[in-house]
């Protein structure tokens, strides 16, 4: 069987460096950054994911006899118990520090793992595991019984944009993925635990005296014990979250929430069992990731910093002396009393370029305790619980100080122009 991702991930990482060469070549930038923008859409991936067999025939297309239809429904039952099973990884595979400001909101799916099915194809697996027919389940040609597999027409058109995995039709999507991300992770992570689940289920099925009895039997386990991942509602709602939860599926918000389950025994075993990763490579994997995520928040930090020192407050103060010097001359012509309007500027002024300052002081000491900190999931956590929330703050000021500085003193585009007018 193949799974036909490695001309795909080429292909996919050649198109990102063209478009970077492209765009340079018009004087325009391409950003691959998944939230450079707060309040609109960030920018991810959708992975298709299938299996064809070496003659081209594609295991996820349901068929016209009982027999395709078993099989068919034999490989996205494994799909489902390997999502089931491994979501910790699935979950690492995606997780960045760009990626992290996308996930949950803004047409981004949320961080905990679920399949999508539609309702046809989650009536099917139900059916399977309780042997019940279905009942008025649109498009669902039925000829069933406790022993019968039904003929079924798959709704491809998936309505649920919300879901971070979803069967399209012929094929899973795994809609997680950051705009700037290597698509050969997630698809190593997903080939692997699919690969175990078939192999677990040949171990159950060899030798069997009746095949067919034996498959139903083995797939209606699977479905009893993995079918919590299933879910065909909105992954938005509060509901689901408290659903999740009582379902067990884990909900690892941030990248370094996720990393540190990066290497649990489950995890370690399964690379092992197909000669993939060893557990001291999937060690320094982890040390990789985090690493990195580290270092770009340090980067962006930093450079948050020197905007707001060199940029921000001296275009701030710049205008409040314009201000100052305008109250001064009104009450050097005896206009004091028409100066209430620079008055209250100028208070205004001087209390956010305080706060802008408090706030970057406290942002340079957040990074200051970070560079101190060696081990890499303590840096990460640091990062996300403490160098993040300062960044936020920062921010907020600076927000606000651009929302009425004059433009002519403010030394870039505002938010408004960058989104909408440029």
């Amino acid at each position: 069987m193949y799974t036909n991702t490695n001309m795909a991930t080429d292909n996919n990482q050649l198109i990102m460096e063209y478009m970077q060469k492209v765009a340079a070549r018009h004087n325009f930038a391409c950003l691959l950054h998944e939230k450079p923008f707060q309040g609109i859409n960030g920018s991810g991936k959708h992975n298709n994911w299938s299996m064809t067999t070496n003659t081209g025939e594609n295991l996820l297309n349901p068929g016209d006899t009982l027999q395709d239809n078993l099989q068919f429904l034999t490989f996205v039952t494994a799909f489902v118990e390997a999502v089931d099973r491994y979501p910790e990884m699935l979950r690492c595979t995606i997780a960045t520090a760009g990626n992290d400001m996308r996930l949950g909101g803004s047409e981004a799916p949320p961080a905990i793992l679920s399949i999508f099915l539609g309702e046809q194809l989650t009536a099917a697996l139900e059916s399977l595991e309780t042997g019940a027919p279905i009942h008025a389940v649109s498009d669902l040609i039925m000829d069933l019984g406790i022993e019968a597999v039904p003929s079924f027409k798959i709704d491809n058109n998936d309505r649920n944009r919300t879901s971070p995995m979803a069967f399209t039709g012929n094929k899973f999507e795994f809609r997680m993925l950051g705009s700037n991300q290597s698509i050969a992770g997630p698809n190593i992570a997903l080939n692997t635990m699919v690969a175990q689940v078939l192999r677990e289920f040949a171990d159950q099925l060899e030798g069997a005296d009746n095949f067919e009895k034996a498959l139903r039997r083995v797939l209606k386990n699977s479905i009893r014990n993995h079918k919590r991942v299933i879910f065909n509602g909105n992954n938005y709602t509060e509901h689901w979250l408290q659903e999740a939860r009582k379902r067990g599926l884990p909900n690892l918000k941030s990248t370094p929430e996720a990393f540190a389950n990066y290497c649990l025994d489950k995890n370690i075993l399964l690379f092992e069992n197909h000669n993939i990763y060893t557990g001291p490579e999937l060690m320094a994997r982890q040390e990789i990731h985090l690493s990195d995520y580290s270092e770009t928040i340090t980067i962006e930090a930093r450079t948050m910093l020197t905007i707001a020192k060199r940029e921000i407050l001296p275009a701030a103060l710049a205008y409040s002396q314009d201000i100052a010097t305008g109250y001064a001359q009104k009450k050097m012509a005896g206009l004091e009393a028409l100066t209430a309007i620079e008055d209250r500027l100028i208070q205004k002024l001087s209390q956010d370029c305080d706060e802008l300052v408090a706030d970057i002081d406290r942002l340079e000491m957040t990074l200051s305790e970070n560079k101190d900190i060696a081990n890499s999931q303590n840096r990460a956590n640091h990062c996300h619980d403490t160098v993040i929330p300062a960044m936020k703050a920062l921010r907020l000021v600076a927000d606000r100080l651009e929302s009425y500085v004059a433009s002519r003193h403010w030394p870039f585009p505002i938010y408004e122009d960058i989104l909408y007018y440029i």
